[in-house]
């Protein structure tokens, strides 16, 4: 089965050339031309994965995503025309999974290997020994259907599938230090070129979304010099 691609950009030219080369590439997809709209579409049908520019009319990138991560953990590629506009540790705050940069020479052909990146991590989770239910404390992690529960409640904000990835790799093994360089062999898989500070601004966003429910979280523990591991106390 063809897997979906939505396109979300009020660049007509972008949206013809990437639909153009997607579609070669044997992918369905779905164009809108602000995020009003897109979320509308997106709802009714969603997508296996959205691209989404971070300047548009009606609703901008950034108030599309906090909709959309508020209902579905929808893997996301963002889209910046400038170098100052976003950079990557803001976009993957704003709860992003991804970000290409429009300007200077812009590759269709690295948008690819990005939605190829993130839609192998969506599979192989899903594919993986990922049907039991993992318990830890307050946590309940169900890695079939990326929910996740802290205290009986579900999150208020999604987790997005590279930070469930992060929180599964760091409880199921409790107490254990795992270094970043391993979380970034777990949540980014084959995407070697990611740094250090990518997995701390991840981590960082995870902790905020667990504090909505409970302002007294501190599970993931940071061990400088080391990595993160998941609080045994």
């Amino acid at each position: 089965m063809k897997q979906t691609i939505a396109l979300i950009d009020d660049d007509r030219n972008i949206l013809t050339s990437i639909s153009i080369a997607l579609e070669k590439e044997g992918y369905n997809v779905q164009t809108y031309l602000d995020g009003e709209s897109a979320l509308i579409g997106l709802t009714r049908t969603p997508p296996d994965l959205a691209v989404v520019d971070i300047k548009m009319p009606k609703m901008d990138g950034e108030e599309l995503l906090k909709k959309l991560r508020k209902k579905t953990s929808l893997p996301v590629i963002f889209l910046t025309s400038k170098d100052d506009e976003v950079d990557e540790l803001l976009g993957l705050k704003l709860g992003a999974d991804d970000f290409v940069k429009k300007s200077g020479g812009f590759s269709i052909k690295v948008l690819i290997e990005r939605i190829r990146v993130q839609l192998r991590k969506k599979n192989i989770n899903n594919l993986e020994d990922n049907k039991n239910i993992i318990s830890h404390g307050k946590l309940k992690l169900d890695p079939s259907q990326l929910e996740c529960e802290w205290g009986g409640k579900q999150l208020p904000d999604k987790l997005t599938t590279t930070e469930f990835l992060i929180v599964q790799e760091l409880a199921k093994r409790p107490g254990i230090i795992k270094e970043r360089s391993q979380l970034m062999d777990i949540a980014y898989r084959e995407d070697t070129d990611i740094e250090d500070r990518t997995i701390d601004s991840h981590v960082k966003r995870i902790r905020k979304k667990f504090k909505k429910i409970d302002e007294s979280f501190s599970a993931i523990e940071t061990r400088y010099g080391s990595g993160y591991r998941w609080n045994v106390s």
